[in-house]
């Protein structure tokens, strides 16, 4: 895991050291273990990388690197978890390896099966790799988008990121924010992180699961996975469906414990990450595997006294099931300030909340020098856990549309235009211009896939929250706040064996009788505590934004808001926005509802702020 950039300069002139240099160095966070840069002979081809050594940690990691035949040039950032079944398989065919390192068995797979390599990988990761012959150069991302990779593209010249604020702040991009873009943040934080768009006009994300070739100043992309393609056949009877599950599950566990250094993982107390150190623990039972890590009895618990999303007792008890020790870090009201513009920096973005907990709790983390965590990201988008009888409801009015959604561009807008009318009927909705200043929905990944005649509407809704609204978003938030300190984020529920089989499954093997994850809670029987294996409530990981807009983060509000930022005025009847903010500060009645529709016009402004 680390950050990667590269420059292609497009009309042949060399690409300057001090640009790579500073482009890479703008992301040293993400790889505190050292820098590397490689340039081609002509010197009009630069990469980039800033490393976080977990794989061969010594000299054989190191990157960009160079293939045997000096032919390739790669620079990688993410995991391939199957490393060591691909060198076993390529060593067969007479490939010989220099280094224990994964990156070399990527480029060792790529000389191998070049672009059909990608369907053999199970991992995540964003990557590079420069064909010194051709002259040309090949970029892809993951099937799911776990791992970022921007760009952006002018006649003079190609370059990419792991971080928009890099590119941002190289001087190789002219800040400039996407208006449409900005005001579908405000309005559906989820709906742009799926699509190649950004919050900054000349910078364009590859989406999750595409491809690029750069030739001759030309950038060729195709989308290379569709999940859809790869839905397997189901055992026929439930029991050999769960069992199936769990053998996934725990396999997917087992591959991730795969590390040259020390391991652990984040522990909310929830279904999800207890299932994952429980199977941690039953994997060192069954007997650990080539290169797994000993040292994984690291569990980091993020605890809220007195706040409505605490869930300690849970995850203390999840813990003594797993024979671990906890660390907890308790969260309160002294941590609402204290590091909020370093917070919202390093989640470059704006979402519907502050992700303090998150990236307080990873750097804990990485004080106690561990910097591989085992989390439970995906499985809530995956089967089901946002569905409950007792949500919010503005959540009951969007599960509702998303039902009705017909998978057009056309009816999205008309979706988004009946959201709107009501949220403006409630004085909820601050844009100025009215439903006219609505832009159109973005294209996001698998907006357009055609889905399974026999699906039913969760089914539905759950491939678009997987993998072109809600995850996406998620996946975004905890690569930033994560990376910021250096860690490393694996994600079982996320392995593309489990992901391609819980999707081909009928709805009633995710959510009957009052349960969501219903499969994975049957699979996880007698296997962790039963009070959470069957447990009904749902608390999301979040700082707790209520307590504190009532509390600490008032006055904060208050002084933002009196800021004068011309570009977000332009856009947003503040005037309303003062209104309805003073009314919930004065009343002390923010709540989780508030919060998700307000906050992205609070996170707005203050990136406005510092572009402007």
């Amino acid at each position: 895991m680390c950050g990667i950039a590269g420059i292609v300069s497009i009309r042949g002139g060399a690409v300057e050291p001090a640009d790579i240099e500073r482009l890479t160095s703008l992301m040293a966070h993400r790889g505190p273990d050292g820098a590397g840069y490689w340039f081609n002979a002509e010197r009009n081809v630069a990469l980039g990388h800033r490393r976080l050594a977990i794989i061969d940690p010594g000299a054989g990691g190191y990157q960009p690197m160079v293939s045997a035949d000096g032919r390739h040039t790669i620079t990688f950032n993410g995991e391939i978890y199957n490393f060591l079944e691909l060198r076993a398989e390529l060593e067969a065919s007479g490939v010989r390896f220099r280094t224990q390192s994964d990156t070399e068995v990527v480029l060792a797979a790529w000389q191998t099966w070049h672009e059909g390599m990608l369907l053999r990988f199970n991992g995540m990761w964003a990557l590079a790799i420069f064909d010194n012959t051709t002259k040309d150069l090949f970029v892809a991302r993951d099937r799911f988008g776990i791992k970022p990779l921007l760009y952006t593209l002018s006649q003079d010249r190609f370059a990419f990121a792991s971080e928009q604020r890099a590119l941002v702040r190289s001087g190789l991009v002219e800040p400039s924010i996407d208006i449409d873009v900005a005001r579908r943040l405000m309005l559906d934080a989820f709906g742009v992180e799926g699509g190649a768009r950004t919050l900054h006009r000349e910078i364009r994300r590859l989406q999750a699961g595409h491809c690029a070739w750069l030739r001759e100043g030309r950038l060729d992309i195709r989308r290379w996975w569709c999940t859809l393609d790869h839905l397997p056949q189901l055992p026929k009877t439930a029991p050999e469906r769960v069992e199936h599950f769990g053998e996934l599950f725990r396999d997917a566990v087992a591959i991730r414990m795969r590390s040259d250094v020390p391991i652990g993982t984040c522990l909310s107390g929830g279904f999800d990450s207890s299932a994952v150190i429980c199977a941690m623990a039953a994997h060192e039972r069954a007997g650990m595997g080539p290169r797994d890590n000993a040292a994984w009895r690291h569990a980091f618990v993020a605890a809220f006294p007195g706040a409505s999303n605490d869930e300690r007792p849970m995850a203390e008890e999840a813990a003594a099931w797993a024979g671990v020790r906890p660390d907890i870090l308790e969260i309160g009201n002294h941590d609402a300030l204290g590091e909020l513009d370093q917070i919202l920096e390093d989640n470059d973005d704006v979402y519907i909340s502050l992700p303090s907990a998150a990236w307080l709790l990873y750097r804990e983390l990485s004080r106690h020098k561990v910097i591989v965590s085992l989390d439970g990201h995906g499985a809530d988008e995956l089967m089901g856990a946002y569905f409950q009888d007792k949500q919010s409801a503005a959540f009951a009015m969007r599960n509702a549309l998303s039902a009705a959604w017909s998978g057009t561009s056309a009816g999205r807008r008309a979706i988004e235009l009946v959201r709107a009318a009501a949220l403006m009927a409630r004085g909820h909705y601050f844009l100025r211009g009215g439903l006219g200043a609505i832009p159109a929905p973005l294209d996001l990944v698998g907006d357009d896939d055609v889905l399974p005649r026999e699906w039913g509407g969760l089914n539905r809704r759950l491939y678009r929250m997987f993998h072109s609204t809600v995850l996406p978003t998620i996946l975004r938030n905890f690569d930033r706040v994560s990376m910021a300190h250096g860690i490393e984020v694996r994600m079982p529920f996320m392995d593309w064996r489990l992901v391609t089989f819980t999707m081909a499954l009928p709805e009633a093997s995710k959510a009957a009788d009052g349960y969501t994850k219903l499969i994975a809670r049957q699979a996880m029987a007698g296997k962790m505590p039963e009070s959470i294996r069957m447990g009904r409530r749902k608390v999301g990981f979040n700082s707790p934004m209520p307590e504190w807009l009532n509390g600490p983060l008032s006055g904060w509000t208050t002084s933002l808001l009196d800021s004068k930022v011309a570009a977000f005025s332009d856009i947003v009847d503040e005037a309303r926005l003062h209104r309805e903010v003073r009314r919930l500060n004065a009343s002390k009645s923010w709540n989780w509802e508030s919060v998700g529709r307000i906050w992205p016009y609070l996170n707005m402004k203050w990136a406005m702020a510092k572009v402007s």
